[in-house]
């Protein structure tokens, strides 16, 4: 392949995924705001014209933000590649620093620095606008700044190490270094499950166990029937930050955590709890949690394969407008290209993610009474503002989760 070939291909390819998304956005827009007057028959009587069409508003609003998060990523892309902007910075970087270790790892410092400078305007907008609009910012900017002082610190402890490795054993393993990469990624990535409940996570919240009483004698039985164990049940402050609620298991196998979001046990029923909780587990039971590590795994294993056919390929740097080769910036290369090409296969992960949610549902609803999951799954819709009319095309790319009238619809019928 030449490199004028390629860069036509990288632009045909980021033309159609891109348009993809806008027309994708579009859709989602137009029908959301084509139902907004009119809660759907499957949630009539149970959620409120107001609180539907404020689901509507809040998921509207979020659409705005996100095209011109699309148009600006974009444009950014094109203006790092094929305007050469990415390949000026790794020159000037070169003939600062030469062309060792400290050079790869400042490059990367330096495009991830720019796109967190870019990206930070929507970001703030989408916090202390959109989200405090709608009711769900609890966030000050003391602890905006805090947060955000602790995140880049995990990112230069954790990810300076790690990228530093990378790049060493791309260097020194030959043409099998992928393979290596592979091992020391699918490794570190295990160890920060096992670190983050105990580690990471107390960095950002505050977890005290669940006090005693009959919510916890109602887990706990839950826990003896379904064969679970956990190391603790924990509440987390997660109302200093949003109003939002949520539940997640955490960690592996002695260390499991459960943790509930203080906002999910303020506005849920005891037996609404439990079944929310049966879900999780039902995703335990399932191996959802390991099916979803071991496919990881694999895609990640082919896409450094991939990379390691890419990386001495002359036209694969020249076709995205950078002059000078090397490991750094092929791996840079290849982490802000991949993305475009992958966004067409997003059905097939949704897909695969929207298949466990609903055996996760029907396990709940052995374990627990369907109507008690039913019943929270309005309250966290309503509570959360989650649109009840997605548009299909668009849910069938994005959604993780199936849309709430097939979710419902199919635990009515457990």
């Amino acid at each position: 392949m030449t490199p004028y070939q390629f860069s036509l291909l990288f632009l045909l390819v980021l033309a159609a995924s891109t348009t993809l998304r806008l027309w994708l956005d579009v859709r989602h827009r137009r029908h959301i705001v084509a139902h907004r007057d009119r809660v759907p028959a499957d949630f009539a009587g149970r959620i409120e014209l107001e609180d539907h069409r404020r689901a509507a508003d809040y998921t509207v609003a979020k659409l705005r933000i996100g095209v011109i998060e699309i148009v600006i990523d974009t444009v950014v892309l094109l203006v790092l590649t094929l305007g050469g902007v990415l390949g000026l910075i790794d020159g000037a970087l070169r003939a600062w620093l030469g062309s060792g270790y400290l050079q790869g790892l400042v490059l990367f410092a330096c495009v991830g620095l720019l796109g967190f400078v870019i990206g930070l305007p929507a970001s703030i907008y989408r916090t202390f606008v959109i989200e405090t609009r709608f009711g769900f910012n609890k966030l000050t900017w003391p602890l905006w700044f805090a947060d955000l002082a602790k995140g880049a610190a995990l990112t230069v402890l954790i990810g300076g190490p790690l990228l530093l490795a990378v790049l060493w054993l791309m260097d020194v393993m030959g043409k099998t270094w992928w393979l290596y990469v592979w091992l020391l990624w699918l490794g570190t990535n295990l160890l920060v499950l096992f670190l983050y409940p105990t580690v990471i996570a107390p960095l950002f919240n505050k977890f005290t166990p669940l006090e005693d009483g009959s919510l916890k004698q109602r887990i706990e039985a839950l826990l003896a029937r379904c064969g679970f164990s956990a190391s603790g049940l924990f509440v987390m402050d997660g109302s200093k930050r949003s109003a939002h609620g949520n539940a997640y298991f955490t960690g592996f196998g002695a260390a499991r955590r459960i943790v509930f979001f203080d906002t999910l046990l303020d506005k849920l029923s005891p037996e609404e709890v439990e079944a929310v909780l049966a879900h999780e587990l039902g995703h335990f039971r399932h191996r959802h949690v390991v099916k979803r590590i071991a496919l990881s795994a694999v895609l990640s294993l082919v896409f450094l394969w991939l990379l390691g056919q890419l990386i001495d390929q002359p036209w694969f740097f020249a076709g995205l407008g950078v002059d000078a080769g090397g490991t750094a910036m092929g791996l840079l290369l290849f982490s802000m290209v991949l993305p475009v090409f992958l966004f067409p296969l997003a059905p097939l992960t949704s897909a695969l993610s929207r298949r466990h949610e609903y055996e996760a549902d029907a396990y709940a609803a052995k374990q627990t009474a369907a109507s008690d999951l039913v019943a929270a799954l309005v309250k966290l819709y309503r509570d959360n503002a989650a649109t009840l009319t997605p548009d299909p095309l668009h849910s069938l790319f994005h959604d993780s989760h199936p849309p709430a009238s097939q979710r419902i619809a199919r635990l009515h019928s457990a």
